[in-house]
């Protein structure tokens, strides 16, 4: 049975009709159908598809009859190009495809026989091996051959030797006669010899390997080479261990166990298996005691060195010079005396320039470093000193560092204090000293009396008959300077000073400060040696580079030899005056060396803290609860005026008020310290420094107060002032008067009133009043009522009678006498 069972398919005739439709049921629909014509463009036989895509104007028109309706003829052709140049697109990519799949076989076929090329030499090297082996144990075989020959034969229940071949002994009883051993022909010429180290090749990554994406952990090519050379060496019979190396190891009081294992050249885990054993569980990075790390050592073989952490300072061990490698050097001369004494004075007219108007307040507050030349040619090298006495450890250490002392006295004003200190700092350091007896030139000079006053301090000049010498100068008139300077080089020949400046450079800061453009500088006078640029050097706790060198005149110089004082550049923090500065080698004995000082340092300061008790820090509570202190922060300049006003305001106060210094450094006034002195309510003192502009306004909204100075006198002052206003007042007791009670009286809602006559001086109802009763003092309180008559009145003169009750006090008798006083307080200062 067909599909349509005789029904009529749906159809078109013509260009239109009516189709009748079967439904089920007998039921049908004629529909009327409609047929579109649709319009199919085809190119004209001449026209090729990509023949007007590079020639626009060669295109042909196409016709108008096969174009799509609503499509102009411009729309027509535009479709027309792209399509071509797509067409032309798609075959330059085909061609690009074919030339890159080409160019990856090659590349494919070259690493294929570069693989090949190397693998068949890998084989070749391995038959080659194998051939040696083979060879070899052929040898061996028959030297046993020859010797069992000439030996008595073996029992024959003897088994065969076990390095006979497989065809030499006898078959197992089980095995299986009928299958045929394999031969070495079978596999290519080939011997069968079992693969000892498990295949030389089995841990080495191939080509198809990576490209198969197998392997997963490889083993390192380092132990590849290894293993080649274990086997190469055993088949060359080459199989003798090492000699152990014996090294001597350098062991300080703790070590690091990593640190331990490196200097001994053995692996850390082996050091700790060894620890483990000993019953100690560190890791590498853990530290033992030298006890324990000499146990490990003796353990492994080797010897150990015991050193100390201060060794890391052999380095810059003071080594003596051999006499011929000696030259002159100049005289180091400092100049001290007493505060203005003109010490600067004179050393501005030895110069020729004028220091002194740079100094505020017209006081040396830096210690100084000048180089100058004589007429003569001499050189001479000048420390001057500030002469306050704030300024001791400044006179102190340029005293420590120089040949000759200069003591100027004034003549007009003769020894003073400080005068007398810079001839103990002389004596202390043993150098020869000469009198400059200054302002010659004064009415009021009397340069005898100062000579006569300097022996009693054991100074005794040449004209009192004595060895030291003495001039009479004046740095206004210039007179005397000349003979001062050839006393200072007479001196200088008698010292006969020499140096090597062919060594390491050592050297003392005598300043340092840290500038806001150039960073830590360090003021140093070279004492031997000479210092360079780009010499790495160590100097107390800081190290550095010599970034640059600059003289006493602001030059730039590149090298500085003995007693040239220099500013130097390129430290990485700001030092003590005082310190010692040393050339080292490297970089890294300067870093070790700073770092074992702050240690040193740091350690120090701690013992200092921990050795005082509970019971010391309980009592020192005690004892502060009722002492005052006025909190200070201090930034001064110069390492040397900051050390020199926090010993000065150490020493302000008694036993009820103290100035304690929180902190002092070195540089601008910064945020740290206005957030240190809000915190502790304290001033901050700003000398020759100015706060930046951020500390600024954080002082500004937090209320601390920051106070500028530029004489150092004036800030002691202000500091005095301070601390005085926390001193306690002092109460004063004035006697104004004495009565006597004649009567006693009761007052209705009075009390007790005494009936008194003042008998001296004069009674006033607010002063202090005491009772006394056969002179002895039973009430002291105030007055609650004083009336003459029946008036208050208040005061009442000697002589005359008046009534007096006590405040809360009512046991008052006749003939007991009352003491009238009134109190005072008076403000203290400190001395």
């Amino acid at each position: 049975m067909s599909d349509t069972d005789g029904k009529k398919t749906l159809g078109l005739g013509g260009q239109g009709g009516q189709v009748k439709q079967s439904f089920s049921h007998g039921r049908t629909k004629s529909v009327v159908v409609e047929k579109k014509r649709k319009r199919v463009v085809v190119p004209k036989a001449g026209a090729q598809p990509g023949a007007g895509a590079g020639k626009p104007s060669g295109t042909p028109k196409s016709d108008p009859s096969r174009r799509p309706a609503g499509i102009s003829e411009a729309e027509m052709d535009r479709r027309l190009k792209a399509l071509a140049a797509a067409k032309a697109r798609e075959t330059e990519e085909a061609e690009a495809r074919a030339a890159e799949e080409k160019a990856r076989e090659e590349e494919r076929q070259r690493r294929r026989e570069e693989a090949e090329a190397r693998e068949r030499e890998e084989r070749e090297r391995e038959e080659a091996l194998r051939a040696k082996e083979e060879d070899a144990r052929a040898k061996a075989e028959a030297e046993e051959r020859k010797a069992r020959k000439a030996a008595p034969a073996p029992e024959p229940s003897a088994p065969a030797a076990p390095d006979a071949p497989l065809s030499d002994r006898a078959r197992p009883s089980g095995g299986d006669s009928r299958k045929p051993a394999k031969r070495d022909d079978d596999r290519g010429g080939r011997p069968s010899k079992p693969r000892e180290d498990g295949g030389r090749r089995s841990g080495k990554l191939t080509l198809n390997d990576a490209l198969a994406g197998g392997g997963g952990r490889q083993r390192s090519m380092a132990a590849m080479k290894r293993k080649q050379e274990k086997a190469r060496q055993k088949a060359m019979g080459q199989t003798q261990s090492r000699e152990k190396v014996v090294r001597e190891v350098q062991l300080p009081e703790t070590i690091v166990v990593q640190e331990l294992a490196n200097r001994m050249a053995e692996r850390a885990a082996d050091v700790v298996k060894s620890l483990m054993k000993m019953g100690v569980m560190a890791t590498m990075n853990q530290s033992i005691d030298a006890d324990t790390a000499e146990l490990v050592i003796e353990e492994f073989g080797h010897k150990m060195v015991r050193v100390s952490d201060a060794d890391v300072e052999q380095v810059i061990e003071q080594v003596e010079d051999n006499p011929e490698e000696l030259q002159p050097r100049p005289p180091i001369i400092t100049i001290m005396g007493h505060v203005d004494h003109g010490k600067t004075s004179l050393l501005d007219a030895i110069r020729k320039t004028n220091v002194v108007s740079g100094e505020a307040g017209g006081i040396t507050q830096h210690i100084g470093a000048y180089q100058i030349t004589t007429e003569s040619g001499a050189v001479l090298s000048f420390l001057d000193t500030p002469g306050h006495a704030a300024f001791t450890s400044m006179r102190a250490r340029g005293a420590n560092v120089t040949d000759i002392v200069v003591l100027v006295v004034a003549a007009d004003d003769s020894v003073m204090p400080q005068t007398i200190e810079a001839i103990n700092h002389a004596r202390a350091a043993k150098v020869p000293m000469i009198v400059a007896i200054n302002k010659c030139d004064r009415p009021a000079a009397d340069a005898n009396k100062v000579r006569t006053e300097l022996l009693q301090h054991e100074v005794v000049v040449e004209a009192m008959s004595g060895d030291v010498q003495d001039v009479e100068v004046s740095a206004i008139t210039g007179q005397g300077l000349d003979e001062l300077l050839e006393s200072i080089a007479l001196q200088s020949e008698i010292l006969e000073l020499k140096a090597n400046p062919d060594r390491a450079a050592m050297g003392a800061v005598i300043e340092a400060q840290l500038d806001v453009g150039r960073g830590p500088v360090a003021t140093v006078l070279v004492q031997s040696g000479t210092l360079r640029q780009g010499d790495i050097f160590v100097v107390g706790e800081q190290w550095g580079k010599v970034r640059a060198l600059q003289s006493d005149q602001g030059a730039r110089v590149k090298e500085a030899g003995p007693s040239v004082p220099v500013e130097v550049l390129g430290l990485n923090g700001t030092p003590e005056a005082g310190d010692v500065l040393n050339v080292v080698e490297t970089e890294a004995q300067a870093r070790e060396i700073a770092e074992y000082r702050q240690q040193a340092a740091k350690d120090k300061r701690a013992a200092a803290g921990a050795a005082t008790t509970l019971e010391q820090l309980m009592a020192k509570a005690k004892e502060d609860q009722d002492v005052a202190e006025l909190s200070v922060l201090v930034k001064a300049d110069v390492q040397g005026s900051a050390e020199a006003i926090v010993q000065a305001l150490e020493k302000i106060g008694n036993d009820e008020v103290r100035v304690r210094v929180l902190h002092y450094g070195v540089g601008a006034i910064t945020d740290s310290d206005i957030g240190l002195a809000e915190a502790s309510k304290a001033p901050v003192i700003g000398f020759n420094v100015r706060a930046n502009a951020t500390a600024r306004n954080a002082a500004q909204q937090k209320g601390v107060e920051i106070r500028y100075y530029s004489i150092i006198y004036d800030l002691i002052d202000d500091i005095k002032a301070a601390a005085s206003g926390l001193l306690s007042a002092e109460v004063r007791e004035n006697f104004i008067g004495y009565a006597e009670i004649r009567e006693v009286f009761k007052v209705t809602g009075v009390g007790k009133v005494a009936g008194c006559l003042v008998t001296e001086g004069i009674a006033r109802r607010s002063a202090g009043v005491r009772l006394l009763r056969d002179n002895v003092v039973i009430h002291e309180g105030t007055l609650k009522t004083l009336k003459r008559f029946k008036d208050e009145v208040k005061e009442v003169q000697s002589g005359q009678e008046c009534g007096m009750a006590f405040e809360n006090y009512e046991d008052i008798r006749p003939k007991d006498v009352i003491e009238i006083f009134e109190r005072e307080e008076i403000e203290r200062t400190l001395s």
